[in-house]
């Protein structure tokens, strides 16, 4: 964005930036796996033309719950990521390393 409000660059015509929030709830003893598969498909995510920005987390009060957060220059570039290869190839590794379903949200920014 360059500084306007979401709602501005809506009526004006601007691209969208999107961003994407997703927790993961991990087996318990399945940390480092779960990490090593966030660590490859970030370093991946990086090199995409179309995110800017691509971040692993863990809650530092629960060592089993994870968070990803990423920020793309719009929702056609995150749909396209969504079916690259790296993308679909973590999403096959972790589903047997969490302990519920992932949360993925796409969100705006709005301030």
């Amino acid at each position: 964005m360059d500084g306007r409000s979401g709602v501005e660059c809506k009526v004006l015509g601007a691209e969208m930036e999107l961003y994407i929030f997703g927790r993961f709830l991990v087996l318990d003893g399945k940390e480092s796996a779960f990490e090593a598969a966030l660590a490859d498909v970030v370093t991946a995510t990086r090199a995409e033309a179309g995110c800017l920005e691509v971040h692993g987390y863990r809650s530092v009060r629960n060592a089993r719950l994870y968070y990803l957060h990423s920020r793309w220059r719009d929702v056609e570039v995150f749909e396209a990521h969504a079916k690259l290869p790296h993308t679909e190839k973590f999403l096959e590794r972790v589903e047997k390393l969490l302990a519920e379903p992932r949360d993925v949200k796409r969100c705006e920014r709005i301030v």
